[in-house]
């Protein structure tokens, strides 16, 4: 995903006011990566856009966005990791954007939350086994 992708994904993010609520717009840092660290604050800046307040997706409208919430293909911290790194479907990949530290939270935090309950800790390990950096 180059800049100019970015971008435009940040800017239509930033213009979903019809949304009850968002948390923020993305801080992107002068190399293009996203600012925040916790998984909290990354979920309500980046993915809440598509993946909607409480994870709870959208299937009506302009597209579909899968459902996080209660949501048994997150069990296995493996597929969360792989598509924030390499995308799916219509989904971007992150890996030119968030660390592998940022990866472990989002994926930790998408886990336990929108009534997930996987408790097993993703660690940075399994991150950058599949990140290859």
């Amino acid at each position: 995903m180059n800049k100019l992708t970015i971008s435009a994904l940040i800017l239509g993010m930033s213009s979903l006011t019809s949304l009850p609520v968002l948390a923020g717009t993305p801080t992107v840092s002068e190399s293009g990566s996203f600012e925040q660290k916790t998984g909290e604050k990354l979920f309500n800046s980046i993915c809440q856009g598509c993946h909607m307040e409480g994870g709870k997706g959208a299937s009506t409208g302009a597209g579909f966005y899968p459902v996080l919430a209660n949501n048994a293909k997150l069990s296995a911290a493996g597929y969360p990791i792989y598509v924030l790194l390499n995308g799916l479907g219509g989904m971007p990949n992150f890996k030119d954007y968030l660390s592998d530290e940022q990866i472990v939270e989002v994926v930790n935090y998408i886990r336990t939350n929108f009534g997930n309950d996987y408790q097993e800790k993703t660690t940075l390990a399994e991150v950058k086994a599949m990140s290859n950096r």
